[in-house]
């Protein structure tokens, strides 16, 4: 049988361990994540109206991962790593008359094929005309382990646009 000498270090080999979660930050970062891209219709360039009573058409209008997810990245330092995925969880338009429409999924984007159908997956229909500012946010998670560590942070990012809703008056005469 060997000989065991124990030897007293002062910083374990290699150094020691950074903090994981500054590894997450670093991670995170280079995720360049933000709110979806709006998608919307009636759109908010000038002349584009919708009407009292017709569909609002909601969608993320990016296919980028970094409006959606997943998005996963790794940040280490000498042999430590921490690996981090991010995820929409779900984007709640904020309806800029006091509603609100949650919707889980990227939205479905509108064609004029479409007519007057109700989107399928993310939509509205305003009661009153005006200019509404309507605001995306979106809300992310992002799962992370390394370092014998895992957790989830939370982040949202927003994004908001202008739209207009007119109103159609049909006289009998």
């Amino acid at each position: 049988m060997g000989v065991v000498y124990l030897v007293w270090l002062a910083e374990p080999p290699n150094g020691a361990p950074p903090d994981p979660k500054v590894l997450v930050t670093r991670a995170v970062r280079t995720m360049n994540l933000r709110a979806v891209s709006i998608g919307i219709v009636p759109e908010s360039k000038p002349g584009s109206v919708g009407l009292v009573g017709l569909p609002v058409w909601m969608w993320n209008a990016s296919q980028a991962a970094e409006t959606w997810g997943p998005v996963t990245k790794t940040a280490a330092v000498g042999a430590y790593s921490v690996t981090a995925t991010a995820q929409v969880d779900k984007v709640v338009w904020s309806m800029g008359d006091g509603q609100v429409v949650v919707c889980r999924t990227p939205g479905t984007a509108y064609r004029d094929s479409f007519g007057d159908d109700d989107s399928p997956t993310c939509g509205y229909r305003y009661d009153r005309q005006g200019r509404y500012t309507v605001r995306a946010t979106s809300y992310w998670h992002v799962d992370w382990a390394g370092l014998g560590q895992s957790g989830t942070i939370p982040l949202q990012f927003s994004d908001s646009t202008t739209i207009t809703i007119g109103e159609v008056q049909v006289l009998n005469q």
